[in-house]
């Protein structure tokens, strides 16, 4: 009896050899030795498969990563203390914000003669992926705000010429014999000036005063010395840094307000000369600060030319004119 009770259970129990009696802990039979490695036939394929579902996988985190940004909230604060990035910069009209780095500087106690400083963000794109060439510039302000005078080199070989240019303030006044002080370096000034007659003779110092070499387009070449040696010694040099931004300080904090706003409308004129026609809005956003302080954004009502507001309007207006047009074709 015991017998056949056992060969019955043997037979009930053969197709689940490979697992545990039930109840308890289920784990697959050990295969044997001499079994064969399972075949691979698509192994490749599905290496590269999985390859691509990983990289779109990782797409698709990134870009959900991007649509997790923080939302900015479109009321304004009603606090003092708050989390900014919660919240859009604030813009201030120039005059505004004067008011406000000098306000921060009696709270703060800090020196009332610091520099004021701004940054501007140009829109260097043109299109078919070209961009404006960086350029550097120098302009003479309205309201002086320091004694520092640049040093001014005048090229000349006439002794009448010469002598003006020393009673004007030049640093340094000659003809053709400093050519090889300054190729050698012996002679180092801030700029270069010349009358016509002797720039045939200069050529040697083309290549090596570049962008200083005396031309009419800089106003650093022509008959009026004292004019010349006036702009080069008293104006403010200003560059384009990183592909698109000007960093330059344009007055002291204590100089009256309409004083500060009328150096720093004079640098945007001249900063959006450089524009070309066929290019958009040039000055993205412009910040300012004192040497001490945070910086404030500036709204730019009232700071550009009246040429680049009759671009952006136009801009606008062809946006406006695009959209039903893109409406009723959807449509």
């Amino acid at each position: 009896m015991a017998a056949s009770v056992g060969l019955l259970l043997r037979r009930v129990l053969t197709p689940c050899r490979r697992w545990a009696l039930p109840g308890l802990q289920q784990c697959p039979a050990a295969a044997p030795l001499c079994a064969a490695p399972p075949a691979r036939l698509y192994a490749a394929a599905a290496a590269k498969n999985t390859k691509r579902g990983s990289q779109k996988a990782k797409k698709e985190e990134a870009q959900k990563k991007k649509g997790r940004g923080r939302r900015l909230l479109l009321s304004k604060p009603v606090d003092d203390v708050y989390l900014t990035w919660y919240y859009e910069r604030p813009s201030y009209h120039v005059e505004e914000a004067v008011g406000m780095l000098k306000k921060f500087q009696e709270l703060d106690f800090t020196y009332p003669k610091q520099f004021v400083y701004i940054n501007v963000t140009l829109d260097m794109e043109l299109q078919k992926k070209k961009k404006v060439d960086q350029f550097a510039s120098i302009v003479l302000l309205p309201y002086r705000f320091t004694d520092e005078t640049n040093k001014v080199l005048v090229f000349t070989e006439n002794e009448q010429e010469a002598e003006i240019a020393r009673e004007n303030g030049a640093a340094v006044v000659g003809g053709i014999e400093l050519i090889k002080w300054i190729l050698e370096e012996e002679i180092q000034v801030d700029f270069y000036i010349a009358v016509p007659a002797i720039m045939p003779k200069l050529i040697p110092l083309r290549s090596k005063l570049k962008q200083k070499y005396p031309s009419t387009k800089r106003n650093s070449l022509g008959h009026d010395i004292p004019k010349m040696l006036q702009f080069f010694r008293e104006g403010l040099e200003y560059k384009v840094q990183d592909e698109h931004l000007i960093k330059t300080r344009i007055a002291r904090l204590d100089m009256p307000t309409e004083q500060i706003v009328a150096n720093l409308k004079t640098i945007i004129e001249d900063i959006c000369k450089f524009k070309p026609s066929s290019a958009g809005p040039f000055v993205k956003k412009l910040v300012i600060r004192s040497s001490t302080s945070e910086g404030l954004l500036l709204n730019l009502d009232g700071l550009l030319p009246e040429a680049e507001k009759v671009e952006e309007k136009e801009e606008e207006t062809a946006e406006d004119e695009e959209k039903p047009v893109q409406e009723s074709v959807s449509t």
